[in-house]
């Protein structure tokens, strides 16, 4: 994940920064095991980074328990940083829970409200908000549901669904936009969602709105997926 975020930031013009929070021994098939970094280790990795250079976007992936998550929270209101995309990474690939239901609830209540954008798949769609997704209605109204949950906006991803096309839904205060494609064949699809989320605080970093940002990304994971 760490590696997709440096190269897709790099590719799209800025400079990346990171915070370790876990290492988790993966591959393309799934995650194996997930060591925690302790708390103190992941705080001081960010606040040094913040005091010295600072940030004007940022990308949270995994926070793998609720110590972590208030701990960041904590740290995104002290600094006072803005262009915030949350990917709640609750299911792995494979399909096994990467966060427990306490963590989960301190998400919503503490990290939602700070956020820019938040970007769940179906299947972190479907535990957040407790409804089963199975087509282009399902996924409005999940989107409309986190986005009452208090970020500002929300970008459910529709790749789990077994259709031809893609219909990525984007729900601000606005309403609703739908982002239409044609799906790729393909199973080079490990760390899609990382690429994307940090495509986006890169283009949000950059003062693109929200629409033209998810727009550039969703392009760029495209042809990150087809190339």
């Amino acid at each position: 994940g760490i590696q997709a975020d440096i190269k897709t930031v790099t590719a799209l013009g800025s400079y990346a920064m990171t915070a370790i929070t876990a290492v988790t021994a993966q591959n393309t098939k799934g995650v194996k095991k997930i060591t925690p970094i302790p708390i103190k280790n992941v705080q001081k990795q960010i606040t040094m980074i913040l005091d010295d250079i600072g940030a004007n976007g940022v990308k949270i992936g995994m926070l793998h328990n609720a110590s972590i998550i208030k701990c960041v929270s904590h740290i995104l209101k002290k600094y006072k940083l803005q262009n915030i995309v949350l990917d709640p990474v609750m299911v792995a690939k494979g399909g096994s829970k990467l966060i427990n239901k306490s963590s989960i609830k301190h998400l919503k209540k503490l990290l939602f409200p700070l956020c820019t954008l938040v970007t769940p798949n179906i299947p972190e769609a479907e535990v957040l908000t407790g409804y089963s997704i199975s087509n282009k209605r399902d996924m409005i109204e999940a989107a409309k549901k986190i986005f009452n949950m208090g970020p500002k906006n929300v970008l459910l991803k529709s790749g789990h669904l077994k259709n031809k096309m893609i219909f990525d839904v984007l729900a601000t205060k606005k309403g609703i936009k739908i982002f239409k494609k044609r799906k790729i064949k393909t199973k080079n699809i490990h760390g899609t969602g990382c690429t994307l989320s940090s495509a986006l605080a890169t283009c949000l970093s950059q003062k693109k709105n929200i629409e033209k940002s998810c727009k550039i990304s969703l392009r760029y994971v495209d042809r990150a997926i087809i190339s």
